[in-house]
């Protein structure tokens, strides 16, 4: 009898232990989508950006973008070094929830007209797409300390503090003028 229960007890360990494996499976899988989908992001941000500051009037917001276009060339380094060294292959996966976003910064400029309100706009979608990114790369990170991927979660954060940043720049812009400046142009 005693033999029988030690056989159930080893036999449920296992199963718990395949589940446990399944399941990292099934969250390196997920991680590896969404880490391609944040390639495709940062690849289609990089041309978004060039038509927003094409696009924009106010100095500081175009500076701005300008800086984002720089820090974009480090999130993809980064992305790319994340995905050798966990062994994946590089590829960009398109992620329709942001294309959705890049879209509408597209329509911005053909309903407005360009000045201090499209600024103000440009500013707006802008800030949609990093809240985004600031969620994804928070997500990535938290996936990659529970697949005990210690290597990359500096790389992740890095990038997702870079984001907050440019979140709070952006903010910052629209409050002390933007905004303030379009609303004068609605009365």
């Amino acid at each position: 009898m005693g033999n029988f229960i030690e056989q159930k007890k080893s036999q449920m360990l296992q199963n718990i232990a395949y589940q446990h494996n399944d399941e990292a499976r099934e969250l390196r899988g997920l991680f590896e989508k969404q880490l391609k989908e944040l390639l495709w992001s940062e690849q289609a941000m990089a041309t978004m950006l060039d038509k927003c500051i094409y696009d924009s009037t106010s100095k500081d917001l175009i500076s701005q973008l300008e800086k984002q276009r720089v820090e974009i060339f480090s999130h993809t380094s980064r992305l790319e070094a994340i995905f050798e060294a966990m062994g994946i292959t590089k590829q960009a996966l398109p992620y329709p929830s942001l294309e959705c976003l890049m879209q509408e910064a597209s329509n911005i400029v053909l309903l407005i007209r360009s000045g201090v309100v499209r600024d103000a706009a440009i500013i707006a979608v802008l800030q949609k797409i990093e809240h985004y990114k600031i969620a994804c790369y928070g997500t990535m990170r938290a996936y990659a300390i529970a697949l005990r991927e210690e290597d990359v979660v500096g790389l992740l954060e890095q990038t997702l503090e870079e984001e907050k940043l440019a979140d709070l720049s952006l903010s910052h812009i629209a409050e002390s003028h933007i905004n303030i400046e379009a609303a004068d142009k609605e009365i």
